[in-house]
């Protein structure tokens, strides 16, 4: 493929390549934005900046100053650091067979536990719950619309929705109640320490375990980073001893 010019600038040309380079440094959702003429136009106008500037740069010889070697010597140890690094980590594999031995001795981290959505009207006498229950079974208001009328919850604006939770989430005898409700039944109003509530589940999931193929790539990418750390931590012990630490 053509490796079009696209400008000359100090004498150096800029090309096609060095355009997709910049463009390559964005983040992947970015880059989209940035081929369309005017922002390729822009990012060119900086690379002819850039040019420019390199070569007044070498014109008052900034290249032998002892602060440009410093800073080559810091860019040179952090490249050569970096690329040590990947090559150490770089060949760390995991096996099929790794992940899977991993996901069944550790089948419970992988729960999911069980779970209902319900909603409730909060009120501050048990009086007060009965005369709501009242009047929603009689069919003169509706679950949602007597939350709003007597609740003292904030969740009365979404009709006493409280969405979905499991256990431990809320206050042992409002969770009770919840777990132990028919779906679609009122309860007798629970007392709790924040008064009354009258709750009404809408549905139950029952506890279960994500498969392996929901979980795999998950168990293959945090094995991957285990054996990774492993190996580094081993490596740097091997190279301290090879090369010598002093703490002071």
């Amino acid at each position: 493929m053509e490796n079009k010019v696209l400008a000359i600038a100090a004498g150096n040309e800029i090309t096609e390549k060095d355009l997709n380079a910049i463009i390559s440094r964005y983040p992947q959702e970015q880059r989209g934005a940035l081929q369309n003429e005017a922002k390729r136009n822009q990012l060119i106008e900086q690379l002819i900046s850039f040019e420019l500037m390199n070569k007044f740069g070498k014109e008052i010889e900034l290249d032998k100053t002892q602060e440009y070697k410093e800073a080559m010597e810091n860019i040179s140890k952090e490249v050569i650091t970096s690329m040590a690094i990947n090559k150490v980590l770089g060949d760390v594999t995991v096996t099929d067979e790794e992940v899977k031995k991993y996901y069944e001795d550790n089948n419970e981290s992988f729960g999911q536990p069980a779970t209902v959505a319900a909603r409730h009207i909060l009120v501050e006498t048990e009086e007060e719950a009965n005369k709501a229950k009242e009047e929603i079974l009689s069919g003169k208001i509706s679950f949602g619309d007597a939350s709003m009328k007597y609740s003292m919850c904030p969740s009365n604006q979404q009709g006493g929705s409280l969405g979905e939770f499991s256990k431990g989430m809320m206050v042992p005898e409002f969770e009770e109640a919840a777990f132990t409700a028919e779906i679609g039944v009122i309860t007798e109003p629970v007392k709790t320490q924040f008064g009354y509530h009258l709750v009404l589940v809408d549905a139950k999931n029952e506890a279960s375990v994500k498969s392996f193929d929901e979980v795999k790539d998950d168990v293959l990418n945090q094995l991957i980073k285990e054996n990774q750390h492993k190996k580094y931590d081993q490596i740097l012990k091997e190279l301290e001893g090879k090369y010598g630490v002093e703490r002071k």
